[in-house]
C-alpha cells in the first residue's frame, strides 16, 4: 500500500473559515458516482491523494473525510453532541425503524438506558455456555472433506446463537427462511447510500416486493417471540430484560410494542451479521496464513486440551482474541461511519459548517501504514499489549466510540472468541482455489460471492 502523506495541517489561528483540500469535479455528481462505484477504493484514494482531511461538494451538501485519530476522536467523542447520524442511516429508518442504530438525541439516550442492562458483561457471560454449545453442535455435524460455503455457515451459527440468547428460541426449522430474509434486508441498505434511494424505494420494483416480503417475515417472527415472552414471563434471556426494562431517569415507562420490535430487529440483524462477518474473515485469513493458524491451534491445545471452551477461558485465549482483532483491522464489519453536523463545529482544527456530512472510515484508518507497517499483512502479534501501546487510541475503532459505541461489543467479543475457539479446535478450513475474496460494503462489510472451503479434521 502506498504511504499516506502526512498532511495534517490546519488553518492558521484567527484565519477565516477554510476547507481542507479535495478533488475537483469534472461534472456535477462525479464524486458521488465514484464513491458509488468503489467506495472503499475511492475513500482510500482521497486520503492518499489529499491527506488526513479532505473536503468536496457532493449532492446538496459539503462532505468531509477525516482520517487523523485526533479528528476521529472529535467526531465520535469530544464533538459528539454536534452531530446526528449521516444521511444513509437517516434514510435507513424506513427499513430499520427507530432502533438504537437510527434514533437520535434524548430518545436514543432513553432507549440505550433501557437496553443497557441486557448487554451488561455479567449478563452476557451467562450466555457463554449456549454460544459454545451451539458452535460445538455445528462442528460435530460436519465431516472430514466436506465442502461448504464459509460465510453461509457462519451466518447460520451466529443466527442460532442470537435467537437462543436474545429470544430463547430454537429456529432450526426456520433457519434458512430467516437467513434468506436477513440477506435481502441487509442488501437493501445499499440504496440508503445514494441520494436517489428513497425514490427507488417507492417504485414498483421486484427488489422492493422482495424486501417487503422479507421484512414482513422477520417482523412476524420477532412479534411471535415478544408475544410468547409476554405470556410466559421472564426466561432469563436478553429479550426478557428489554421487556421488563423501565426508564428510571425519565417517565419510568417501558418500551412500546413497536419500539420493542424495532430494537429487537436492530439487535437481531446487527447481532448475528457483524459477528458472522468477523468470523468469516478470521477463518479466511487463517487459511491463507499457516503460521498464524498453527499458533492459534497451539494455544487452543494448551488452554482447552480438547474440551469445550467456557467463559472462564476467554481471558486465557489471548492469541484467539488477537486473531479476531487483526481480522477486524483488515476487514472491519463496520467499515465507515457517517455524521451530519447539526451546527458549525471544529473537527481536527477545521471548520465544518452546519449541514455538512462527515465520513470517517475504519477501512482506511485501519490500513494506515503510519500505525500498521505492512498494512496488508495479516499479523495477530500487532495486538500484544506492547504493540498496542505504540499506536494512537483512535487508530482502531471497529465498534465505533462515544455515546453511540456498539452496545453489543462485549457480547460480540465473547461470542466470537468462543465460536472461533470451538470450531478451530476441531477443524481446519482449507480454502479452495476459487476462494477469491471480494468484499461487499453495505451496512456491514461482508464477502460478496461467498468463500468455498473444504473441512479438514485436526487429528
Amino acid at each position: 500500500m502506498t504511504s499516506i502523506p502526512d498532511t495534517r495541517s490546519s488553518p492558521a489561528p484567527h484565519s477565516p473559515p477554510s476547507f481542507p483540500p479535495g478533488p475537483r469535479q469534472r461534472f456535477p455528481g462525479e464524486i458521488i458516482l465514484r464513491l458509488r462505484k468503489d467506495i472503499l477504493g475511492y475513500l482510500t484514494h482521497l486520503i492518499r491523494e489529499h491527506g488526513d482531511a479532505v473536503s468536496f461538494r457532493g449532492t446538496g451538501a459539503r462532505f468531509f473525510v477525516f482520517n487523523d485519530p485526533d479528528a476521529i476522536r472529535d467526531v465520535l467523542v469530544t464533538r459528539d453532541d454536534c452531530f446526528i447520524k449521516g444521511p444513509a442511516l437517516q434514510r435507513a429508518k424506513e427499513t430499520l425503524g427507530e432502533g438504537l442504530l437510527t434514533s437520535e438525541g434524548d430518545f436514543h439516550r432513553r432507549q440505550r438506558r433501557l437496553a443497557q442492562p441486557a448487554f451488561h458483561p455479567s449478563r452476557v457471560a451467562t450466555y457463554a455456555a449456549a454460544m459454545a454449545g451451539i458452535a460445538q453442535r455445528s462442528a460435530e455435524g460436519w465431516h472430514d472433506g466436506q465442502r461448504m460455503e464459509l460465510h453461509d455457515e457462519m451466518m447460520k451459527v451466529t443466527l442460532r446463537i442470537v435467537c437462543k440468547t436474545l429470544f430463547d428460541a430454537e429456529v432450526e426449522s426456520d433457519l434458512d427462511a430467516i437467513g434468506k430474509a436477513m440477506d435481502i434486508a441487509v442488501g437493501m441498505f445499499t440504496r440508503t447510500m445514494t441520494p436517489w434511494g428513497p425514490l427507488l424505494n417507492k417504485l414498483p420494483l421486484p427488489s422492493n416486493f422482495r424486501f417487503k416480503r422479507a421484512r414482513r417475515r422477520l417482523f412476524e417472527t420477532i412479534d411471535r417471540f415478544i408475544r410468547e415472552h409476554r405470556e410466559s414471563g421472564d426466561r432469563g434471556d436478553l429479550l426478557s430484560v428489554l421487556i421488563r426494562a423501565r426508564d428510571t431517569e425519565g417517565d419510568n415507562g417501558q418500551m412500546s410494542q413497536s419500539l420493542l420490535r424495532d430494537e429487537s430487529y436492530t439487535i437481531f440483524s446487527a447481532g448475528h451479521e457483524t459477528t458472522a462477518n468477523a468470523l468469516t474473515f478470521a477463518l479466511y485469513l487463517l487459511g491463507r496464513n499457516p503460521e498464524a493458524e498453527a499458533a492459534l491451534h497451539a494455544e487452543l491445545d494448551r488452554v482447552l486440551a480438547g474440551r469445550a471452551p467456557t467463559v472462564e477461558d476467554v481471558e486465557n485465549l489471548a492469541y484467539t482474541r488477537m486473531v479476531l482483532a487483526e481480522a477486524m483491522r483488515l476487514y472491519p464489519p463496520a467499515w465507515a461511519l457517517g455524521r451530519e453536523a447539526k451546527q458549525d463545529v471544529e473537527v481536527g482544527g477545521w471548520h465544518v459548517p452546519a449541514g455538512s456530512v462527515v465520513l470517517i472510515s475504519q477501512w482506511v484508518t485501519h490500513r494506515d501504514p503510519r500505525w500498521y507497517p505492512q498494512p496488508e499483512k495479516f499479523d495477530p502479534l500487532r495486538w500484544t499489549p506492547e504493540e498496542r501501546a505504540k499506536r494512537p487510541r483512535w487508530s482502531y475503532y471497529p465498534f465505533g466510540g462515544g455515546s453511540r459505541q456498539c452496545i453489543g461489543e462485549s457480547f460480540a467479543w465473547i461470542e466470537a472468541i468462543l465460536v472461533l475457539a470451538t470450531l478451530a479446535q476441531k477443524w481446519r478450513f482449507e480454502l479452495l482455489d476459487s476462494a477469491a475474496l471480494t468484499v461487499f460494503p453495505t451496512i456491514t462489510l461482508r464477502p460478496k460471492n461467498g468463500l468455498p472451503v473444504v473441512l479438514r479434521e485436526r487429528k
